[in-house]
C-alpha cells in the first residue's frame, strides 16, 4: 500500500541547479495505465538539466515535476495494467512528459508502456542507467546509420553517459570508434571503455587526425549532440553518402546547414531524439530485445561515474553541469 505522502523534487521557475526542491506531498494511486514504483535509485539526464533551465524540447508547467529513469520495485498498478505486477524490479523508459511524470522521488508514477524489467545481473544504480543512454545509442547507430563491421564511427562529447553507450554498441556492430574529448585528461579513460582512437580537440586538429585515422575516407557516421557552428567542420571529416546525427544543442547557438558539402557529398544530415524510439512500438520493441540480450549477456556495461544521496540533488544536478563526469551520475534513495 502506498504510503499518504513522499518526498519528490519539483521546482517552481526555471533556472540554475538550486531552483529545484525537495518537497512533501500527497501520492495519488495509479489511475488507468498507470504503474506507481517505490524508487531504489534514480539516473540522471542532460535532458533533465535543459528541461530545468526552460531550454527543452518541452516547457516545464509549474510546480514542475522532473527526471526520466529510475529503478526500483513495483508498489501499485492501475486499471487495465497486465503486464506487470506488484513487488516486480522494474525501470523506466523515457517514453512519457518530463514534467507530468517526472520521476525524481521516493515514488514515481508513469505508465504502463514505459516499465520495463532490466537484467538481474544488473545493480538498481545500473539499472536505472541503461535506457535513456543506450536506447538513444541504438537507436541512431543500428536503427538509422546501420552501422556494419570496420565502418568509422565518430562520436563527439564522448564521455557522457550517451556517449559511452554509442561506443559500446557501436563496437558490438564491428565498428571503428573515433571518440572526441577536449581535454587530455580523459583520453585514457575513454580508451579504456572500447573507443579505438581518441582525439582531444584542445590539443589536435580534428580533420586532420580523423584524414589521418581514415586514410582520407572520413568517418561514414557522426554522432553528435552539441551542434552549433562546428558542424561545418563535422560535415567536412564525414564520408561520401555519410550521415550526422544531431541528438542535442550543447552548443546553445545556431547551428547552419552546410549546403554545399551536403550536396558535393550526399549527406544525410538529420536532428534526431530518443523519442523516435519510444513512440514506435516496433523499434521500441526490437531495441529492448537488442539491449536486454547484451546487457545479459555482459556485452554491454553501463559506466557509473558517481551517487549521491536524494537529499543531495542540487549537488548532483551541479555536478552534471561541471561536465566533470565520466559516466553516469545516479541518485540513490
Amino acid at each position: 500500500m502506498i504510503t499518504n505522502s513522499a518526498k519528490i523534487v519539483r521546482f517552481h521557475t526555471t533556472g540554475n541547479a538550486d531552483v529545484l526542491k525537495i518537497e512533501q506531498v500527497s501520492i495519488p494511486s495509479p489511475t488507468k495505465d498507470e504503474i506507481t514504483i517505490k524508487v531504489n535509485a534514480i539516473g540522471l539526464n542532460r535532458a533533465e538539466v535543459m528541461f530545468r533551465e526552460g531550454q527543452y524540447l518541452e516547457s516545464p508547467v509549474f510546480p514542475s515535476r522532473i527526471g526520466y529513469e529510475v529503478s526500483g520495485v513495483i508498489e501499485a498498478v492501475g486499471e487495465n495494467v497486465t503486464s506487470f505486477k506488484v513487488g516486480e524490479t522494474v525501470s523506466t523508459i523515457p517514453a512519457f512528459s518530463i514534467g507530468k511524470y517526472g520521476v525524481y522521488g521516493e515514488f514515481a508514477t508513469v505508465p504502463e508502456h514505459a516499465v520495463t524489467t532490466y537484467p538481474n545481473n544488473l545493480t538498481p544504480e545500473e539499472g536505472t542507467s541503461i535506457w535513456m543512454a543506450y536506447l538513444t545509442a541504438y537507436g541512431a547507430i543500428v536503427e538509422l546509420a546501420k552501422t556494419k563491421s570496420k565502418d568509422f564511427v565518430l562520436v563527439t562529447a564522448s564521455s557522457s553517459s550517451v556517449g559511452l553507450a554509442s561506443i559500446q554498441i557501436a563496437k558490438t556492430e564491428g565498428a571503428v570508434v573515433i571518440a572526441t574529448t577536449r581535454t587530455l585528461e580523459k583520453k585514457q579513460f575513454l580508451l579504456d571503455s572500447g573507443a579505438d582512437h581518441v582525439i582531444v580537440t584542445n590539443d589536435e586538429n580534428l580533420e586532420d587526425r580523423v584524414n589521418e585515422i581514415t586514410e582520407m575516407k572520413g568517418v561514414n557516421m557522426v554522432f553528435d549532440p552539441v551542434g552549433g557552428s562546428y558542424i561545418e567542420t563535422l560535415a567536412n571529416i564525414t564520408a561520401t553518402n555519410g550521415i550526422i546525427i544531431e541528438y542535442g544543442a550543447l552548443a546553445l547557438e545556431p547551428t547552419p546547414y552546410p549546403l554545399f558539402i551536403a550536396l558535393q557529398k550526399g549527406l544525410n544530415i538529420r536532428g534526431y531524439t530518443l523519442f523516435e524510439i519510444t513512440k514506435d512500438s516496433e523499434k521500441l520493441s526490437r531495441g529492448k530485445d537488442y539491449l536486454f540480450k547484451k546487457f545479459s549477456a555482459g556485452s554491454l556495461k553501463p559506466i557509473i561515474d558517481s551517487t549521491f544521496s536524494f537529499d543531495k540533488i542540487v549537488e548532483a544536478h551541479k555536478y552534471m553541469e561541471s561536465n566533470l563526469q565520466k559516466g553516469k551520475i545516479v541518485v540513490t534513495i
